[in-house]
C-alpha cells in the first residue's frame, strides 16, 4: 500500500477538494484524509502510478508539491537535516564573505558547489580562503543580523522529538554557526566544519578533514548504529549535491526548495510547502503539530 501526499505553500494554500478528488479518482486511491485545510491532503493508493511523474509536473503548475510514499512505516524515530538554504534560509558562507567584500565571488562558487558542478572539499577551501583577515567577532554580527530560520522548523523539530525522534543537524558549513541552530531549533546535536582561527581573527583555513557528502553519510550510520536504528527509520531533508548521499540512504529523502540538478535525482520534492512539509509526509494532521 502506497500514499500519495498534496502539499502546498502554507503563506498561500492552493490546494482544493476538487483537485485531490480528481487525482484519488483517476488513481483509484481511497478517502482523501486533509491533514490542513487547503493546504495537505493524503490518500491511500495500492501501486505507484505509472503517470506519477507527468502528473506532478501538472500539479507543480498549480503550486502544489505531489509525493507517493510506501503507506506502512512513514512516522521516522530520526531526523538528519542540512543546515545552509535548509533549516536556515541563508548560506552562512556567503553571509560572510558579503561581510568581507568578497560576496559575488564566493556565491558563484557556492552556487556551483551546491549543483554538483564542482568538487565540494575543494570549494570550500577555496571559499575559506577569501575570509582571511576577517574578525571572528562577525560571526556573532551575520548570526544575529542576516540569519533567519527557514518557516517550520522549530515546529518540525518539537513534534518530531515529542513523538520520540532523535534530531541531528549535519552541515558542510561551520560549527560556528551549526551550535547555535542547533540549539535554538531543539537539535540533539549539530556536525559541521570548523573554521580556524588566530588572535581572534580568520586565518582563511578550515580543520581537517572536510565534512563533505561522504561524512553526512557517515553520520547518518555512526548515529542510527548507536541509536539501534536502521535506514528506514530516518527522514534526512537536503537542498545541495553533497546532501544527495543521505537523502538516498534514508528511508524518507527529502530535497527541499532543492537545486534542480539535484530534485532530478531524488523522488521526494518539496517545492513549495515548509518545513512543516516533512510532518504532512509522514502522516501528521495539523492538530498533531505542536509549535517550537
Amino acid at each position: 500500500m502506497f500514499v500519495c501526499t498534496l502539499l502546498t505553500d502554507p503563506a498561500h494554500p492552493s490546494l482544493n477538494p476538487a483537485m485531490a478528488d480528481a487525482l484519488r479518482n483517476a488513481w483509484g486511491g481511497r478517502d482523501v484524509q486533509w491533514l490542513a485545510v487547503d493546504e495537505a491532503a493524503a490518500f491511500t493508493l495500492p501501486a505507484i502510478p505509472d503517470n506519477r511523474w507527468e502528473v506532478w509536473g501538472d500539479m507543480q503548475d498549480h503550486g502544489v508539491d505531489l509525493v507517493v510514499l510506501p503507506f506502512e512505516g512513514r512516522r521516522k524515530r530520526m531526523l538528519i537535516a542540512d543546515m545552509d538554504s535548509t533549516m536556515i534560509q541563508q548560506e552562512c558562507i556567503d553571509e560572510l564573505a558579503d561581510v568581507a567584500g568578497v560576496g559575488d565571488r564566493v556565491k558563484e562558487i557556492t552556487a556551483r558547489a551546491m549543483n554538483g558542478e564542482l568538487d565540494f572539499e575543494a570549494a570550500i577551501v577555496e571559499r575559506v580562503g577569501l575570509l582571511a583577515g576577517l574578525p571572528e567577532s562577525v560571526i556573532a554580527d551575520v548570526l544575529r543580523d542576516r540569519i533567519t530560520m527557514t518557516p517550520g522548523g522549530a515546529t518540525l523539530l518539537a513534534t518530531m522529538k515529542a513523538d520520540g525522534a532523535y534530531a541531528a543537524l549535519v552541515s558542510g558549513g561551520f560549527t560556528a554557526f551549526t551550535s547555535s541552530v542547533a540549539a535554538d531549533l531543539g537539535f540533539d546535536e549539530n556536525r559541521a566544519n570548523t573554521l580556524l582561527s588566530s588572535g581572534g581573527i580568520l586565518t582563511g583555513e578550515v580543520g581537517m578533514p572536510i565534512l563533505g557528502q561522504q561524512a553526512k553519510v557517515d553520520a547518518l550510520e555512526e548515529i542510527t548504529t548507536r541509536l539501534s536504528l536502521g535506514d528506514s527509520d530516518v527522514l534526512a531533508v537536503g537542498d545541495g549535491a553533497n546532501d544527495l548521499g543521505m537523502l538516498h540512504r534514508a528511508g524518507i529523502g527529502v530535497a527541499l526548495h532543492a537545486k534542480p540538478s539535484v530534485a532530478a535525482q531524488c523522488d521526494v520534492r518539496v517545492n513549495f510547502g515548509d518545513l512543516t512539509a516533512l510532518l504532512f509526509l509522514q502522516g501528521y494532521a495539523r492538530s498533531e503539530f505542536i509549535e517550537g
